[in-house]
C-alpha cells in the first residue's frame, strides 16, 4: 500500500458500503449457482461478467452513481477491470476522446483483479492525481492518432498492474469467494 503521507485526505475518509458491494458481488458475481451451470455445460466463466456488472458493484462499493454517456463510468470515478495480473485498457473514441483524458485526469479510479472463477477480487483505488503524468504522457499520441485525413476510431493504452499495486489503496479484497479484507 502507497505510504499514507501520498494519500489524500479525501481517500482517507471515505466510508466504502463493503457489506453491499459484497452481498452484490456474492449474488452478481461470484454466483456459485451461475459457475455450476456454466462448468456442467463446458463453458469458462471468465469473460462472464461485463464491464456494467464492474461498474455498478464499484458504484454501490463508493457510493457513486453511474454517469452514463461519455467519459468517467460513475460521477467521480474511472471503473477498470482485468483478471489477476493483467494490464487495464483505457479506450479514448474519436468523438470524445480528448475530452476523456482531460476527465481521467481528475476523477479517482478503481481497479478490479480477478481470478478466472471471480473466487479472489482485489479492488484498489488510484486517485486521478496519482495518474495525471501518465495520461499526459497519452495525450500526443491521442492526438495524432485523431489527426489528419483518415483519424482512427480509438486510441488504447494501458497502466500496468504493477503500477495500480504500487500505488493504489486496497479497499476491498476476497479469497475463495469470502471477504477478507476491507478498509
Amino acid at each position: 500500500m502507497p505510504d499514507s503521507a501520498s494519500v489524500s485526505e479525501d481517500v482517507k475518509t471515505i466510508k466504502y458500503n463493503l457489506e453491499s458491494a459484497f452481498d452484490f458481488y456474492r449474488r452478481f458475481i461470484y454466483n456459485e449457482e451461475l459457475q455450476v451451470i456454466l462448468a456442467k455445460h463446458n463453458f469458462h466463466s471468465a469473460g462472464s461478467v461485463p464491464s456494467k456488472i464492474w461498474e455498478v458493484f464499484a458504484a454501490i462499493l463508493t457510493g457513486d452513481e453511474g454517469k452514463g454517456g461519455y467519459g468517467s463510468d460513475l460521477t467521480n470515478h474511472e471503473v477498470k477491470s482485468a483478471k489477476n495480473g493483467a494490464s487495464f485498457e483505457y479506450q479514448y473514441h474519436l468523438k470524445a476522446g480528448k475530452v476523456k483524458l482531460e476527465e481521467d485526469m481528475t476523477v479517482n479510479h478503481i481497479f478490479i483483479s480477478y481470478s478466472p472463477d471471480y473466487k479472489d477480487v482485489v479492488v484498489r483505488l488510484v486517485e486521478g492525481s496519482k495518474l495525471k503524468e501518465k495520461f499526459e504522457e497519452w495525450r500526443p499520441g491521442l492526438i495524432k492518432n485523431y489527426d489528419g485525413p483518415k483519424p482512427k476510431q480509438r486510441y488504447r493504452k494501458n497502466i500496468s498492474y504493477g503500477f495500480v499495486k504500487a500505488n493504489g489503496v486496497l479497499i476491498l479484497k476476497t479469497q475463495d469467494g469470502d471477504l477478507v479484507e476491507a478498509v
